[in-house]
């Protein structure tokens, strides 16, 4: 016999389940949205920096090693490739000078190179002429396409690992981007997240430098060389005009000798 009733009574506990189980559903949805916005406002975040900083200034060496690289600059018989290798390493000479002059302002070089990917050479460390000539000798050969991007993206967070307020990137190529992210995307990316903080310096080697105009609306700038001497003397005004200018600049003197 059927006891009245008992047919609701069964139905209850069922339709309690599938209200716990929509309230789950809610539930996990409502975590899902929660680490989706976390994860958007850490995307929009501006950069922190991994260590306490101080005075000094980081600059991460960026290389074209595409496989156009392997032409003959104008109006020289060697490769592009050999000759900004020759026109970087005269270029970071000047460091010497300047450490001798401001022990107190360290100076930090890291040296990448790009081509379809982008190479490491020397983590941003402490200046030492013969790591650096080291990796500058160990570029790879050139070959395939110009992940300029990328090359930017990579090199970034290295800046904020180097313990000082002054960061800067510095690329050399000789083309435009065909590989990866696009770095005029990338270069606007970096200046909202890094509030102007990173300066970003293009060296355009035989090519226009109209292509990368867009750095002057982030704060950075685009120097053409046509040639060797060209591409030497840009990197010069580049590297001691403004680079190491900055410890002047900003009331960052030398402290006055009596």
């Amino acid at each position: 016999m059927q006891i009245p009733g008992s047919g609701g009574a069964r139905r209850l506990p069922v339709l309690a389940l599938i209200a716990l189980v929509a309230m789950g559903g809610c539930e996990v949805r409502s975590r899902s949205d929660r680490a989706e916005r976390r994860r958007a406002d850490k995307a929009e975040a501006p950069y922190q920096a991994d260590v306490e900083e101080g005075l000094g200034a980081a600059v991460a060496i960026l290389i074209d090693t595409s496989g156009s690289m392997r032409d003959d600059a104008p109006g020289d018989g060697r490769p592009k490739h050999v000759v900004a290798r020759q026109a970087l390493e005269q270029m970071l000479d000047a460091t010497d000078a300047f450490v001798a002059k401001r022990p107190d302002f360290p100076i930090k070089i890291g040296v990448y190179s790009f081509s379809s990917d982008v190479h490491e050479l020397l983590p941003i460390q402490t200046y030492d002429r013969q790591r650096i000539r080291a990796a500058l000798a160990s570029l790879p050969r050139p070959g395939g396409g110009t992940a300029i991007g990328d090359a930017m993206r990579d090199a970034r967070p290295a800046l904020y690992r180097a313990g000082v307020f002054r960061k800067h990137l510095l690329v050399v190529t000789d083309g435009e981007n065909t590989r990866g992210r696009d770095p005029e995307t990338v270069a606007r990316d970096i200046f909202t997240k890094s509030e102007g903080a990173v300066q970003i310096y293009f060296v355009a080697f035989d090519t226009s430098p109209a292509k990368f105009a867009f750095l002057k609306d982030v704060g950075g700038d685009v120097v053409g060389a046509g040639t060797g001497p060209e591409l030497r003397t840009a990197l010069d005004g580049i590297y001691q005009g403004k680079i190491l200018a900055e410890a002047v600049d900003a009331g960052e003197k030398e402290p006055v000798k009596k």
